[in-house]
This record gives C-alpha cells, sequence and structure tokens, in this order.
C-alpha cells in the first residue's frame, strides 16, 4: 500500500485533485502536478518542462477545435439567431412545461452535434424563459439536469461535433498508451453510459416534478422589434455556416476544419466584419479558451507521467492489492476516475491523464479493449456531470442564475451528480464487467 501512494504516478494525481478542490487554477494544478511527478520520479526541472512542451502537441488539434468552435459560437450570438430561438421557444411551450423540458434538452443536443456552439447559446436563451418558468412554478434544479443529460449524453455516444472530438480523444490516447482503436469503434462500447444517463434524466425529471415558488426578479435586456425578429441576410448566412461547420466535419472527420468553414462563411457573407474579427476571436477565447489549455496541458502532464516510467510500478503495486477480481478492479478503476475528474472537472482533458492509467492496467488484468474503452469514457464523463469546475454545470447556472436565484452548488452540481453520477458509475461496472 505504501509503495502506491508514495509512487509519483499517486503523488501527482494527489496533489493535483487537492489544488483543484482548493479552487487553484486547473492549468497551474497539472502544471505543478507534472513538476511533483517528474522530482519523485527522480527527472530534472529542465527535462520536466521540455516532457511538458514535448506533450502539448498531443491534443493541439483538439485545442485548435475548441478555439475555432468558440469563436464561430460568439460570431453567431452576435446575429441574433439565439434571441430569436428564445422567442420562439416562449411561443411553443404555451404553459405546457414538459414542452419546455423536452426543448431544453433539444437544444442541448443540438448545441453539441448539428450546430456546436455547446454552453454559449445558454446565457442568451435562458435568462428570457425565466419569467415563463417562474410562472409554471417549475424547479429550475429539473431545468439545470435536463440541460446537463443534452450537453453531456450526446457526446458520449454520437460521433457528431463534440462527441467527434471526445471519442476522438479517447481513440487517440488509447492508441498512443499501447491499445490501437479507430475513432468510429468508441461509440458502440459507450452505449451503455448513454444509457445511464437516460435513466438519470427520467428520474431528475419526476423527483423535481414539484412545483418551486422563485420571485420575478426583472432582467434587464434587449426588448426585440418585430423587425428584429424577422430572418435577415445575416441570420441566413449564419444559417448557411452551420451547415458549413456539419459538412466539414463530416466530410473530412475534422472538427477544427468545419470550425473553419463556418467562420470563413461568416466572413465572406459580411456576419463578421473584419474591423471587429479581434473581438469575435477574443470572445471566442474567452468562451472555449480554457478548455483548450487545459487539454494541452493535461498532453504535457501524460508525457511526463510517462517519462518517469512509474507507470508500470504502479500497476504492479495495485494488481498485487487487488489481486485477480474483476469486480473489484473495475471498480477501484470507476473511483479513481471519479476522483481525478472532478477535481479536474472537463472529461475532455481528462481522457489523457485517465488512459495513461487505465490502458496498461486493463491490459494487464485481460480487460477486453472494450471495456476499456468504457471504462476510460466513464471515469472522464463523471467530472463533467457532477464538477462544480466543468463547463457542462457552469453553463446551465449562468442563465439560470441570471435572477440570483439558482445556487452554482446546490441547485445545479448536487443534483447533476446525484441523477447522472451514481447511474454512470452503475453503468460504467456493468460495462466494464460485459464488454
Amino acid at each position: 500500500m505504501i509503495d502506491i501512494i508514495t509512487n509519483p504516478v499517486t503523488l501527482s494525481v494527489i496533489v493535483m485533485c487537492g489544488l483543484c478542490l482548493l479552487k487553484l487554477n486547473v492549468i497551474l494544478s497539472l502544471l505543478v502536478a507534472a513538476f511533483v511527478a517528474g522530482l519523485a520520479g527522480g527527472m530534472m526541472p529542465g527535462d520536466i518542462m521540455g516532457n511538458i512542451i514535448t506533450g502539448l502537441n498531443g491534443n493541439g488539434t483538439n485545442a485548435v477545435a475548441y478555439l475555432l468552435l468558440g469563436t464561430f459560437a460568439a460570431a453567431l450570438a452576435d446575429t441574433g439567431l439565439a434571441t430569436i430561438l428564445a422567442k420562439k421557444i416562449m411561443n411553443l411551450v404555451n404553459g405546457k412545461k414538459w414542452i419546455l423540458l423536452t426543448t431544453m434538452v433539444v437544444c442541448a443536443i443540438i448545441s453539441g452535434t448539428i450546430i456546436p456552439i455547446h454552453i454559449a447559446y445558454i446565457p442568451i436563451i435562458y435568462p428570457a424563459l425565466l419569467m415563463m418558468m417562474n410562472k409554471m412554478k417549475m424547479d429550475r434544479r429539473q431545468a439545470a439536469c435536463v440541460t446537463e443529460f443534452g450537453l453531456v449524453a450526446p457526446y458520449i455516444t454520437i460521433p457528431i461535433g463534440y462527441g467527434l472530438i471526445f471519442q476522438g480523444i479517447v481513440a487517440d490516447n488509447m492508441t498512443a498508451n499501447g491499445w490501437a482503436i479507430d475513432l468510429m469503434d468508441v461509440w458502440p462500447h459507450t452505449i451503455i453510459l448513454f444509457s445511464g444517463m437516460l435513466v438519470g434524466l427520467v428520474a431528475s425529471w419526476w423527483f423535481y416534478r414539484k412545483p418551486r415558488e422563485y420571485a420575478d426578479v426583472a432582467i434587464t435586456e434587449h426588448e426585440m422589434t418585430a423587425e428584429e425578429t424577422k430572418l435577415n441576410k445575416d441570420h441566413i448566412v449564419a444559417l448557411i455556416a452551420i451547415a458549413g461547420v456539419l459538412f466539414g466535419q463530416l466530410y473530412w472527420d475534422s472538427m477544427p476544419l468545419g470550425a473553419l468553414i463556418g467562420l470563413i462563411i461568416l466572413l465572406l457573407g459580411g456576419t463578421i466584419k473584419l474591423k471587429n474579427s479581434d473581438s469575435t476571436m477574443a470572445e471566442g477565447i474567452k468562451l472555449m479558451g480554457m478548455i483548450s489549455f487545459v487539454m494541452l496541458i493535461a498532453g504535457g502532464y501524460a508525457a511526463v507521467v510517462k517519462a518517469t516510467g512509474a507507470v508500470d510500478t504502479l500497476i504492479d503495486a495495485t494488481m498485487a492489492i487487488l489481486g485477480n477480481s474483476k469486480p473489484v478492479f473495475v471498480f477501484v478503476l470507476i473511483l479513481i476516475g471519479l476522483v481525478i475528474t472532478l477535481g479536474i472537472g472537463t472529461s475532455f482533458g481528462t481522457v489523457p491523464v485517465i488512459a495513461l492509467l487505465y490502458v496498461p492496467m486493463c491490459q494487464r488484468m485481460g480487460m477486453s479493449i472494450g471495456a476499456t474503452v468504457c471504462l476510460i469514457a466513464c471515469a472522464a464523463v463523471l467530472g463533467d456531470a457532477g464538477s462544480p469546475a466543468s463547463d457542462s454545470t457552469l453553463g446551465p447556472t449562468s442563465g439560470l442564475n441570471a435572477d440570483g436565484q439558482h445556487d452554482h452548488i446546490w441547485d445545479t452540481c448536487v443534483p447533476t451528480f446525484l441523477f447522472y453520477n451514481i447511474p454512470l458509475v452503475v453503468a460504467g461496472f456493468i460495462g466494464g464487467m460485459i464488454l
């Protein structure tokens, strides 16, 4: 047991999670953890930094994809399409709560697949819906849970948009750690995780069904005139750009290229003015830049850990304690992933760290490649579904708390943790046992 605790990998993970829980910036936490791993493994500081720099290239493609998608989302917001959509939703719902909840799920799914803008639409659309939700006495925890499902569940199993990025990260990092797998071979092994989240969606919908009172707090926003709600040239160009993004990612199997095509269409169509391109890019970096850099540094951290050679010794020590019990082994791996991802908060950025440990351990245990895919995806998604630092929990809060009546921890993180992480652990365990 002492060998496990004093292992450079274990020490660095403990430090990383501890620093993240203490609210230190995730990037700084990863850098400190990398140096802890390197120094504990006998490396010199110069060599540690050299490996970090070398490792940045591992997630470079996905980091560029996020930056471009963030810019694309910022540009779409400027067209006013999202505000028009909010008005359409209000007319569609007509006082029926189930229609609003279903619409929230659909919008979240679309934001990660067909129109890959992720959480950027929430602070634009949700504030306009709060007064209507108050009249329905809708519990906003219910809205947070259904939104979380739409943001997270699709990228686990649908290789489009953010699913293309996530599943590509899983495939790339499994291959880099000695177990080659194609991107399109990932999703068949993660369907069981989608099923677990579906159970959580139904359970949360039912559990938070009772009325909840909120004060009608006026939210200052621009009231659109009838003329502004009509489709204009910018809206049409934006719709063509969305089609271009989808075409690029499907035809060339490249999310960065799809996002770039969308941006070029917006530029050529005059929706993005050349003189405003700097501010649009800056807003895109603000939306998605943090995630991009977390992914880059996570790749650097993984490179340092590999260079220490401590992974094999950690595996030997862990296997000696766990023995040959497959159920215990699978459960412990999921718990390790839960701790790591809750601290970091991004499923995309933690995959390189998780794959570094899981792939050789699963190979040593004789697990199948399908079970390993399922366990890696499960461990990664656990952080997205309940971590206070996750963009998928921060997103719903940004919209639902526009009037100051929705607490991030107790109204978003705790409900999503209970209703998604628990069924995800169960689904991941079953997948690890039967795949």
